[in-house]
């Protein structure tokens, strides 16, 4: 039986997602809870391994359990009944007011893997300058600037990097990993508070991809770098002192997507042909 687990989450204490030992990390703190109630020694695959104080509204992971896990899975109730009540037995675990939550669980469809079946991953940044102000409610979400930015010219910018292109001047670079993505949807807006809000959405992301591309405009914004300077930049294929990582507060994993049931299969079998190709 393979579930799959919406996943919502404050970063801010947690060092990444990824299990780490002695770190409190969220895929350590959902397994441990999982052991609570199924036994056995439960793993989690996910969809994005976010970083040290990365939050995340629509994460996505499966669990496949073995015979035993699902026998006490189904000792109070049968069927999906059970697989849907999952959720909220974990709350019971982890608390009603912790800083992370499994929202829903379902059965996953055939074929279902929260990580190779993912079509695109859309990601969120809030960034306050001195036109939005400091807002402390909103301190462990929101990475704050001094300036006054221009978000017509931010905007500009992160529309002019979109398409399928090597990313390279943008990743933390990683042995054997590829910086080729496909940048789908990158724009800017304001909030009704004045809160800078960047929509940044690919087929995957690189190590640190999307806070150095806020950082490449964020350095426009502030008039450091003119719009045309960032597709330069990415086209140079090397990291440029100009542009910062920003800070991971701001961050939020929005969304994943996938294709329809029937093409899960056949998207998750593309996607580890490419990544051992790589």
């Amino acid at each position: 039986m393979r579930i799959r687990l919406d996943i919502a989450y404050d970063g801010s204490h947690f060092r990444g997602w990824a299990k780490q030992p002695g770190l409190r990390t969220v895929q350590g703190t959902l397994e441990d809870a999982l052991t609570r109630v199924l036994g056995g020694d439960p793993r989690l695959v996910v969809a994005g391994r976010t970083d040290a104080g990365v939050h995340a509204s629509g994460q996505v992971a499966h669990l496949d359990l073995d015979e035993s896990q699902r026998e006490r899975l189904e000792a109070r109730r049968g069927g999906a009944s059970a697989v849907e009540t999952l959720a909220r037995r974990l709350t019971g675990v982890t608390g009603a007011y912790s800083d992370v939550a499994v929202l829903r669980t379902s059965l996953a469809p055939e074929g279902f893997d929260a990580r190779f079946s993912a079509v695109w991953r859309r990601y969120s940044y809030r960034l306050a300058d001195a036109t939005a102000g400091y807002d402390p409610l909103e301190r462990l979400r929101t990475t704050t600037v001094r300036p006054a930015l221009d978000e017509k010219a931010m905007d500009a910018a992160a529309r002019s990097l979109l398409g399928l292109h090597d990313f390279a001047a943008y990743c933390k670079p990683r042995e054997e990993a590829t910086t080729i993505r496909t940048l789908l949807e990158f724009d800017w807006r304001r909030d009704a508070e004045g809160v800078l809000i960047a929509n940044v959405r690919a087929d995957a992301f690189c190590h640190s991809m999307v806070r150095a591309l806020v950082g490449a405009c964020v350095a426009v914004g502030e008039g450091r770098l003119d719009v045309d300077d960032v597709a330069l930049i990415r086209d140079g294929l090397e990291r440029v002192p100009e542009v910062k990582v920003l800070a991971a507060r701001g961050l939020t994993l929005a969304e994943v997507g996938y294709p329809a049931d029937e093409l899960l299969a056949v998207r998750a079998e593309q996607t580890r042909a490419r990544r051992d190709a790589e």
